[in-house]
């Protein structure tokens, strides 16, 4: 078989499939016996087919945490696909693959720069591994009311603040889309020698297209971590960490890996990594081209609508980019709030955006949506700014909080003690829990933090205008968990 036959295999599939194929009577987990007991609501979910072939650990179906075989060969494949030395199959999701990049490459005590808008599972490893962050603020833009990319002097201020710092860790491309001249940072990270560890959670798509920013590891990381089911065809919870060798211990980070997942992953979770591989070997160009070409169509439409706005790349700075197929509509030229607009579409429409924020939503163009699906989605939005036309701009009380001051450690505050006490009085507190809206899961306060009246009064603007409040112990926010004072 030659190289090019080889790439359009998948080979965890067929493994399981010949072990099904094979008729062994089954005296092992899992304990529906391959289908044979499943409750009928699970064969609804799950194609007897795919019940016979959800067993693990079976010798030719291979060990994620010591491949040899069918496993190994798919991770080469997705590897050689996305030009990386390397590449780990993860079933917990990017965060499992963002855990794995911190803790495979940095130890307790080093401290990393990332940029405040990291997502909470950048601060999760952080507490793992006894990391201690210094946040850069992001740059904010006013209309649309979200965080944007870093600014190059600021990684370096902050670099020069902070010599002995071991990494950036950092968000690329945002979950709005935009990006920085990564290739340029990648350039500087590395004269300091420091390591570039990327959260590329919604980029693992940007290697298709000529019309896309680049990848993460093109553009000269050392590290990314691809959530392959967000954007391409993979099952929910699977993820690739993709790594470049030379400024990082392959061995440790597999050790990393293997200590942070199961120990009975699921198969058809790797299966799925493996199809979503194939899948784009033999047609991704194609793919992710068309959706960058309906997703910029759409963009035009909107844009013809009164009162909605769509952003594109011509209205970055020269030095940010844009993933075209995010797809952001300001509704606040309808004098409503996006968490509004989506219950609005949800509801009225049947339409489900990605997220809603004060002033926005998001919507992802997917390789697998239709000139037929934007159509509807046209519709909608005429209909939802019928409903509202006239109105006057919508302009809120409130500006996202900046860097709050350096506190503790994640890592201490999260394992020192705690004591809850009003949200309203705790200002000038240490905050021993995070605070976020979901999506998109970025903190707005995280343990360490020093709490400041301008992030209380953040907070209680957006759960007042809906947003879904994740982490505290209190949803509700009449309290919040801060570090004990001793």
């Amino acid at each position: 078989m030659t190289e090019r036959q080889n790439e359009f295999r998948a080979p965890v599939a067929e493994a399981m499939k010949a072990y099904a194929g094979d008729g062994a009577l089954a005296f092992h987990t899992p304990g529906h016996k391959q289908g044979l007991g499943a409750h009928a609501l699970l064969r609804e979910l799950i194609t007897p087919q795919g019940l016979r072939e959800e067993v693990s650990l079976m010798e030719e179906l291979d060990d994620l945490h010591e491949p040899t075989m069918c496993i190994k060969e798919a991770q080469d494949l997705a590897a050689e696909l996305y030009g990386a030395d390397a590449a780990y199959f993860m079933i917990n999701g990017t965060s499992g693959a963002i855990h794995t990049m911190i803790m495979g490459c940095l130890k307790p005590g080093d401290k990393v720069l990332v940029p405040r808008n990291a997502h909470r599972s950048m601060i999760g490893g952080l507490i793992l591994a006894g990391v201690t962050p210094v946040f850069i603020q992001p740059r904010i833009d006013e209309k649309l009311g979200i965080p944007m990319g870093l600014v190059l002097a600021d990684i370096v201020a902050a670099a020069d603040a902070h010599p002995e710092a071991k990494a950036l860790l950092l968000v690329y491309p945002t979950y709005y889309g935009v990006t920085i001249d990564l290739a340029e940072v990648a350039e500087f990270v590395h004269s300091r020698k420091m390591l570039l560890l990327v959260d590329e959670a919604h980029g693992p798509h940007l290697k298709f297209s000529d019309r896309l920013p680049l990848q993460a590891l093109d553009a000269g990381a050392d590290m990314a971590a691809q959530s392959t089911h967000k954007i391409l065809g993979s099952m929910t919870q699977t993820s690739i960490l993709l790594v470049r060798s030379g400024r990082v211990d392959l061995e440790r980070v597999r050790s990393a890996a293997s200590l942070l997942q199961s120990t009975s992953p699921n198969q058809l979770l790797l299966a799925s990594l493996d199809i979503a591989r194939l899948q784009m070997a033999e047609q991704g160009p194609e793919l992710v081209n068309r959706a960058v070409q309906l997703a910029e169509r759409l963009r035009q439409r909107v844009n013809e609508i009164p009162g909605l706005w769509s952003f594109g790349k011509e209205y970055l700075p020269v030095c940010e980019g844009l993933d075209l197929t995010k797809v952001t509509v300001s509704v606040r030229g309808l004098g409503i709030t996006g968490v509004q607009a989506e219950h609005i579409l949800r509801h009225e429409y049947k339409i489900q955006c990605e997220l809603s924020d004060a002033y926005n939503l998001l919507f992802i163009i997917s390789y697998a949506d239709t000139e037929e699906q934007a159509a509807v989605l046209e519709r909608a939005l005429r209909g939802l700014a019928a409903q509202f036309a006239g109105r006057q701009e919508l302009t809120l009380p409130v500006e996202i909080p900046l860097v709050p001051a350096e506190g503790i450690s994640p890592r201490k505050a999260f394992f020192g003690g705690r004591e809850t006490v009003d949200f309203e009085a705790a200002a000038g507190r240490i905050a021993a829990e995070q605070i976020m809206f979901y999506p998109p899961g970025i903190p707005i306060l995280a343990p360490g933090d020093v709490i400041d009246a301008e992030a209380l009064y953040y907070i209680r603007t957006m759960q007042r205008l809906g947003l879904k409040v994740v982490g505290p112990a209190d949803s509700s926010l009449k309290t919040i968990q801060v570090v004990e004072e001793i």
